[in-house]
């Protein structure tokens, strides 16, 4: 089914739910929406016609609000829900970080995957399977010829290799807490060998402020040296509380 054709059929709720547009979109389509929000950016034409889709859909007032979320702009609170105003540090910070949005803020040190990180992963979890903690069986049958690291020990290694947990040297010195909200996607493009050296490289996608706090969305991208594909993309969400 086509993009237009699907925004149609939503209209109705879409006029009373504008936010949500994201949500209804297909993982194939979501995964190039952020992709397709900067090509609006740098490309009027293309801005043109998603604000045109936009209008035709919802009513004039919601629109407005919708095509700021569209062509990637800050976005008010939807209508009925009361704005959310920063102060003291927080603000400072938010002021600070709108203006770093599509910056690389991160690139992290090399890490050597060994078979001893991947088999204690492995007992913590219980995930035992072979491709993961057999190297002998690995060689024979896998199709990489040797052990890879689990998905989710790679996700468990993102406070490390994204310096995010460095009490030394906090990224947000000035917060009172710091908060892993969740993920918004996850992708394992490539598989992680054993004995690779990976490192994450962090670009900031999105800040929003929330009751108390600023939310961050970053995109992350765990790089494996010397393989062209990345071992795994992640867009995060981060809450700071001042």
């Amino acid at each position: 089914m086509k993009v237009v054709d699907f925004l149609k059929r939503k209209k109705e709720i879409l006029a009373q739910h504008p936010f949500e547009l994201k949500d209804w979109l297909s993982p194939a389509i979501r995964d190039y929406w952020r992709e397709f929000q900067q090509m609006a950016q740098h490309h009027p034409l293309l801005g043109r016609v998603m604000d045109a889709t936009v209008t035709n859909l919802v009513q004039p007032a919601q629109s407005r609000e919708l095509q700021q979320v569209v062509n990637g702009s800050p976005v008010a609170a939807p209508s009925g829900e009361p704005t959310v105003e920063l102060e003291g540090e927080a603000a400072a910070v938010f002021a600070s970080l709108s203006g770093r949005i599509g910056e690389e803020t991160h690139v992290g040190e090399w890490l050597h995957v060994d078979q001893t990180m991947i088999n204690g992963f492995a007992q913590v979890t219980g995930d035992h399977q072979w491709i993961h903690t057999n190297p002998e069986r690995a060689v024979a049958e896998s199709p990489f010829k040797t052990t890879i690291a689990h998905g989710f020990l790679t996700l468990a290694l993102l406070p490390q290799l994204t310096g995010s947990v460095d009490e030394q040297s906090p990224e947000f010195p000035t917060a009172r807490m710091v908060v892993n909200y969740g993920l918004d996607s996850v992708r394992f493009p490539y598989p992680i060998k054993v004995d690779s050296r990976i490192r994450a490289r962090t670009k900031l996608a999105k800040v929003t402020a929330i009751k108390g706090g600023i939310e961050l969305l970053k995109e992350i991208k765990v790089e494996i040296e010397g393989v062209r594909r990345p071992g795994c993309v992640i867009e995060s969400l981060t809450r700071l509380y001042f």
